[in-house]
């Protein structure tokens, strides 16, 4: 069948990429686009779904700020039972947003990241629980009709005008609890699982941290349970591609130039983080982005990783802003599980939900031992946790468009 990410195959050696192959190539290995569709995929598929909005007149972050006319976009497939109790909370991806499953339109192209596993019969089944997704705060894809958000972009009440860097600091927690929020809302007084890949990983055992009495178990995919040192510089590099553009002006550039190619750089640095050099081998090895356009001749000659790398950063800055790619970047650098009280171990020590974590064994953005460290701290205070690996070898991705390979996995954890 075709690749579950829509990644074309490698083209033959000696041969160049053409200008609509390079684009497709380079949109496959985003971080956070959207799986293209596939006919195994489809099957069982929650079909169309409808976005929906949550307002809050005000919110109050954990750093003590206040964000007033707060709106977040949601969708959900299956039903809601009547005691409220089959809900599981799928927080999302870095640079995705709330489109786990499905399609908004017919004729989509794309179909939600994860639905490979979420529908009806999938390991996610929504003929039995009601799943429930949030575009989180600072979303990074606030131009796109489908996301709804509240960030530096957004109308600051007291001004008329953006927050730009206004904005107040966010964290991992403020996302949570703003989907809780939501669950609130809808009379939701029991989560039976915190399922999310990367910063979704994150969202997850911040939901079994803070409400320990909610959720009954934690499944997190590619994520680790605090930033280490290593993360808080990896995700800085990725942020300072934006400030050093000159177009970024501090932040203060909406209705000038945007910082574009700070912001494309910054998604091409992602993209390549969150593979693995193996991937990189098999999909371009050393082609060249023009037959014959020898790098040795020319500097704008390019290699086919370079060229394609570039073309998928750039299609992706048009949907994304650069100030919220920088307040994820800090919401991301600030994260420890349970908010930091106490650190790492007082915060899993919280956690009452049974767990389940899935690194991939390619990770080279965050390695499976994060997760290890993780699992061997709870088993030690005398909770349920267990590890099992995805394997292959196509890095952080293999967490989203691998995930159908630990599917069996998860529905037994699910189900126990």
């Amino acid at each position: 069948m075709p690749p579950a990410s829509g990644a074309a195959r490698p083209a033959r050696r000696g041969t160049s990429m053409s200008t609509h192959r390079v684009a497709r190539v380079a949109l496959a290995a985003a971080f956070a686009i959207a799986v293209a569709a596939s006919a195994s995929a489809q099957e069982g598929s929650v079909g169309i779904v409808e976005k929906k909005v949550f307002s809050m007149p005000s919110y109050t972050t954990v750093g003590g700020r206040t964000i007033r006319d707060l709106k977040v976009g949601w969708e959900a497939y299956g039903t809601l039972n009547a005691a409220r109790d089959n809900v599981i909370v799928v927080p999302h991806l870095f640079s995705a947003n709330s489109h786990a499953a499905g399609k908004y339109k017919a004729e989509d192209v794309a179909i939600g990241y994860w639905d490979s596993i979420i529908g009806p019969g999938k390991p996610i089944d929504t003929s039995r629980f009601y799943v429930i997704s949030v575009d989180s705060l600072v979303n990074l894809n606030v131009k796109d009709a489908n996301t709804t958000t509240t960030g530096p972009a957004s109308t600051d009440p007291a001004t008329g005008k953006p927050y730009g860097m206004s904005f107040p600091i966010v964290t991992i927690r403020d996302f949570v609890n703003v989907q809780k929020a939501l669950l609130d809302s809808l009379g939701i007084t029991r989560v039976h699982a915190a399922v999310g890949a990367n910063m979704g990983a994150l969202q997850s055992l911040e939901w079994a941290a803070s409400f320990p009495d909610l959720v009954q178990r934690v499944v997190p995919v590619i994520g680790a349970a605090e930033a280490d040192a290593w993360t808080i510089e990896k995700v800085e590099l990725w942020g300072q591609a934006i400030t050093l553009d000159p177009n970024w002006n501090g932040g203060d550039y909406y209705g000038k130039a945007e910082p574009l190619a700070g912001l494309a750089l910054a998604l091409k640095m992602v993209t390549l983080d969150a593979r693995h050099w193996s991937w990189a081998d098999k999909t371009f090895g050393r082609k060249l982005a023009t037959e014959g356009a020898s790098p040795l001749a020319d500097w704008k000659n390019k290699y086919a990783i370079v060229q394609a790398l570039d073309a998928g950063g750039v299609a992706r800055a048009r949907s994304a802003d650069a100030n919220h790619f920088l307040y994820l970047v800090r919401a991301n650098q600030l994260f420890v599980t349970g908010q930091g009280d106490g650190g790492l171990e007082a915060g899993l020590a919280r956690i009452n939900a049974k767990a389940l974590f899935l690194p991939a064994k390619s990770d080279v953005l965050q390695v499976p031992d994060n997760s290890r460290k993780a699992v061997e701290i709870m088993k030690k205070q005398g909770k349920n946790a267990e590890l099992v690996e995805i394997e292959g070898d196509g890095g952080h991705l293999d967490g989203v468009l691998a995930i159908a390979r630990v599917g069996e996995q998860l529905r037994r954890f699910l189900a126990q």
